[in-house]
C-alpha cells in the first residue's frame, strides 16, 4: 500500500510512475513490461510487491465480507472505485474469493489520518462505503469506553457490625455515572456516529441464606429514623443467625445488569448487556432473651 504525505497529492501520479506502477484501470492500457506480484488494473507500487501485502489492512473481515472501521479516532475519507477490467480469477486481490460467486475488486484512495494518502484494493461483495459500517461495532467500541462498575453495596447490618435475626435488612448502592447510570459515550467511523446509553435495570441480590431479592432500583439507603420499618423497594430479612453458616457469616452477593440501548446516526439501534459483581459478608446473630 502507498503512503504519502498531504503535500504530496498532485505527485501522486508522478511519483507512482517513477516507483513502477502495474497499468491502472483504464480502457484498453497502453502494454507495460510487467513487474512481478503486479496485476492488471491494479495500482501496484515497487518492484516485488505483490497484491496481497499492497490490499492488507488493519482488521478482520465481517460475516458479510466487509470490513470493520478502524479505532483510530481521526478517521481518514476513503473514495472506491470498481476495477475495469477485473483481476483475473488466479489474482490475490480476490483474496480467496470465487469470481464466479459475486463481489468484486475495488480500488480504494483514502485521504486523511495518520497516513496521509493511501491507495489499494479491497474485495467487497458490493460497491463498499458508509452503509458498509457495521453500527453494532462502534456499539460496542462505545462500551468499551465506558467505566461500568459493579454495585458499591450499602447493606444494614454494616459488613463488620451484627445484625439480628428478625430486623429489617436494607440494601442499596451507590448512584453514580459508574456504579448506577446512565453513563454514555460515542464512537464514530465513515461518517456513522453509534452513541450508547449504559443504566442498570435491575441488582440480584444473593443474600448468603439461599434466598434471593431482586431490586429494579437502587434501593434506599438506611437512615437511624427508619427503626425497624422495612426498606420500602429493596431489603430482606434473616430467619436464623450467621452462625448456621460454616463461616459464621452470611456472604452477600450483588450482580448489576446493565441495559446498554444504542442509536446510530443511520437510524439504526440496538442493545447490549454486561454485568457486574461486588459482595460482602454480614453477620447476624439472635436475640438473647434475659430472665
Amino acid at each position: 500500500m502507498l503512503t504519502l504525505p498531504r503535500s504530496a497529492l498532485l505527485a501522486t501520479t508522478v511519483s507512482a510512475a517513477l516507483l513502477g506502477i502495474c497499468g491502472t484501470a483504464t480502457a484498453e492500457p497502453a502494454p507495460r513490461p510487467p513487474v512481478e506480484g503486479c496485476d492488471s488494473g491494479f495500482i501496484c507500487v515497487g518492484a516485488g510487491t505483490d497484491g496481497a501485502n499492497s490490499s492488507s489492512e488493519t482488521g478482520t473481515s465481517g460475516g458479510s465480507g466487509t470490513r470493520p472501521a478502524s479505532n483510530k479516532a481521526d478517521q481518514p475519507s476513503c473514495s472506491y472505485k470498481k476495477l475495469v477490467p477485473q483481476p483475473d480469477a488466479d489474482s490475490l486481490l480476490w483474496e480467496g474469493h470465487d469470481p464466479a460467486e459475486g463481489g468484486a475488486v475495488y480500488e480504494r484512495i483514502c485521504i486523511g489520518g495518520p497516513g496521509g494518502m493511501t491507495i489499494g484494493a479491497v474485495w467487497a461483495p458490493g460497491p463498499p462505503g458508509p452503509a458498509a459500517i457495521d453500527p453494532a461495532v462502534l456499539a460496542q467500541q462505545a462500551l468499551d469506553k465506558m467505566l461500568l462498575r459493579p454495585p458499591a453495596i450499602g447493606i444494614t447490618p454494616k459488613p463488620g457490625g451484627r445484625g439480628v435475626v428478625g430486623m429489617p435488612v436494607y440494601l442499596w448502592t451507590e448512584r453514580g455515572p459508574e456504579t448506577y447510570g446512565p453513563n454514555t459515550a460515542s464512537a464514530s467511523a465513515g461518517g456513522v456516529t453509534v452513541t450508547a446509553t449504559a443504566k442498570v435495570s435491575r441488582i440480584v441480590w444473593n443474600m448468603g441464606d439461599g434466598k434471593s431479592v431482586i431490586c429494579t432500583t437502587p434501593g434506599t439507603p438506611y437512615k437511624a429514623e427508619y427503626g425497624k420499618q422495612p426498606s420500602p423497594d429493596c431489603g430482606h430479612r434473616y430467619t436464623a443467625p450467621s452462625s448456621t453458616t460454616g463461616t459464621g457469616t452470611y456472604h452477600v452477593n450483588a450482580t448489576s445488569t446493565w441495559t446498554v440501548g444504542w442509536q446510530a446516526t443511520t437510524g439504526q439501534s440496538g442493545q447490549l448487556t454486561e454485568t457486574r459483581q461486588s459482595a460482602v459478608n454480614v453477620t447476624v446473630a439472635e436475640v438473647q432473651v434475659l430472665n
